[in-house]
């Protein structure tokens, strides 16, 4: 067996983002078989050797990392689960077909919580046509793991990669930004409320449409649909997991280019804009769309041509365009002043 060598010294997990992790750790990976379209790097490995192609990403959420189970209903996280996984299948412009789940559960978890969870899986499932195809089934020490598979298929000249951006496409986001993490922000402050004192009620009024888009997000499905209905074909496209910086930079360093975005078009609901006023006076709602995630919108670009097709369509906002290669990526305030992007929502790998 061959032997591994290590390097002196130790890399923090947490000094490296997620990104260049991803990219140290498969370096040395090379295709062997043909029918690997694509491996690391996008939203979905693309798989096949006929023009119909396949989709398959992998999501894994874990207890205390990516969920609390403190304010989330097992219903909820099965569905968001599943969500999840799909919207990088809509992602790539393609097709969501089947769904595997490996979940871990500690003894904490009874049968009916089980029982529970995949309730909402289930619903997932039916609303929109993907199958339930198999999985695993394992104990934890402590808490809960799981691991979503989605499988999609796509066809092979309607695959939208991250690295197709042009210059002078026109830079195009799904409904609006921010959102989920005011939700996130709602449900934080309540918690915290309620450990400082146990005989707390909640109070949740008012707060519905980001709570839910933060507990319960739906894949924009009906925007790849849209499209194609449309007969257009995005020449990049992401989902924004992670914020609208980070995906945006997603786009700009996979297709070798640089942006601007301006920050009047963001679409921000005026629920996120209340949280974040509520919350601090230095809180500004475009932060929350450029750094606070799980919005699981689609970031896209497309060609000028197309513009007449979306310009009228509600849901899809015109957000700015693609600059040339070396150029930065940056958001331009009403001011005119150029601030430029930067990923700050994943911080390393949480221990």
């Amino acid at each position: 067996m061959e032997q591994l060598e290590y390097q002196e010294g130790r890399t923090e997990i947490s000094h490296m983002g997620k990104v260049p992790l991803i990219e140290r750790l498969t370096a040395d990976f090379e295709p062997r078989n043909a029918g690997t379209v694509k491996g690391v790097g996008d939203d979905c490995a693309v798989i096949g050797q006929g023009p119909r192609k396949t989709l398959v990403n992998v999501q894994t959420l874990v207890e205390g990392v990516n969920f609390d189970m403190m304010y989330t209903p097992l219903k909820h996280l099965g569905y968001k689960a599943a969500a999840v996984a799909i919207s990088n299948i809509a992602a790539m412009n393609g097709t969501p077909r089947q769904l595997l789940v490996s979940i871990s559960v500690s003894n904490r978890y009874s049968v009916e919580a089980l029982d529970e969870l995949y309730a909402g899986l289930r619903l997932c499932c039916q609303r929109y046509d993907v199958d339930l195809a198999g999985g695993e089934t394992g104990t934890s020490r402590s808490g809960m793991v799981l691991s979503v598979t989605a499988v999609g298929e796509v066809d092979e000249s309607r695959i939208a990669y991250r690295r197709g951006a042009k210059l002078h496409d026109l830079v195009c986001v799904s409904g609006d930004l921010g959102s989920a993490y005011a939700g996130l922000l709602i449900l934080e402050r309540e918690k915290v409320t309620y450990q400082a004192n146990p005989d707390f009620q909640p109070d949740l009024d008012g707060y519905d449409y980001v709570l839910e888009r933060f507990l319960k997000p739906e894949p924009r499905m009906d925007i790849v649909r849209l499209l194609a209905d449309k007969d257009v074909v995005p020449t990049a496209m992401t989902d924004v997991s992670k914020g609208l910086a980070d995906s945006m930079l997603h786009i700009c360093r996979a297709s070798g280019c640089g942006c601007e975005v301006y920050e009047e078009h963001l679409p921000i609901d005026y629920q996120t804009s209340r949280v974040c006023s509520e919350m601090s006076k230095n809180m500004l709602p475009v932060s929350c769309a450029l750094n606070g995630g799980e919005d699981y919108e689609l970031l896209f670009t497309i060609g000028q041509k197309d513009y007449e097709k979306i310009k009228d369509l509600k849901e899809v906002h015109i957000i700015g365009h693609i600059t040339e290669e070396g150029m930065p990526a940056v958001m331009v305030t009403p001011q005119n002043t150029a601030i430029t992007l930067r990923a700050q929502a994943f911080q390393g790998i949480e221990e």
